[in-house]
């Protein structure tokens, strides 16, 4: 997939390359993102702090946005996420994380975090949401470095709950950890 930031007379004309690296390439009038949607039947789950308000209004946005039903989810503290991140050699205690888990239960099972996680779920929702594959302009350091400063806030500014949220009855099969 490949993004036009701006519309040119570019199909006639070689496009030099200004930055690479393994996850993104920039050319002069596009950008080409490496990663890639997965292909396969397994649907990317969403890990997320279930306590968190931010994490929360997150789910909400993703549920409302995600015509296609792409997306599962399960919140950190279940032992479903335990599990899963000890598999990946990850601390489940660590809530200051989202990740995404691409091709769950599949040999090439991965996971993605923070700011790759974000950049990969909002182009899962298409529509204008892909626009977002442009921060990959940015470093990955960079990147997570500004998520850092949001996850190490986001309890004072956008509060916290004393548990999980619980899914409404039509959104109920989207959540693993309740299985």
């Amino acid at each position: 997939m490949q993004l036009l930031l701006i519309a040119s007379i570019t199909r006639s004309l070689p496009l030099p390359v200004l930055y690479s690296s393994t996850h993104y390439e920039v050319e002069f009038w596009r950008v080409t993102p490496s990663f890639k949607l997965s292909q396969t039947k397994s649907n990317p789950v969403i890990l997320y702090d279930g306590v968190c308000g931010l994490c929360n209004r997150l789910v909400q946005f993703i549920l409302k946005r995600d015509k296609s039903d792409y997306f599962r989810f399960a919140s950190l503290q279940s032992d479903w996420s335990g599990t899963l991140l000890q598999r990946h050699n990850l601390d489940p205690a660590d809530l200051d994380t989202v990740y995404v888990v691409v091709d769950y239960a599949q040999p090439n099972e991965r996971l993605l975090a923070r700011s790759d996680a974000i950049l990969f779920l909002l182009r899962g929702l298409g529509g204008i949401w892909k626009v977002a594959v442009v921060g990959k302009i940015l470093p990955r350091t960079l990147r997570d470095a500004m998520y850092g400063l949001v996850a190490r806030n986001r309890y004072r500014v956008f509060g916290k709950y004393e548990s999980c949220m619980l899914p409404e009855p039509q959104h109920r099969t989207k959540f693993l950890d309740g299985q």
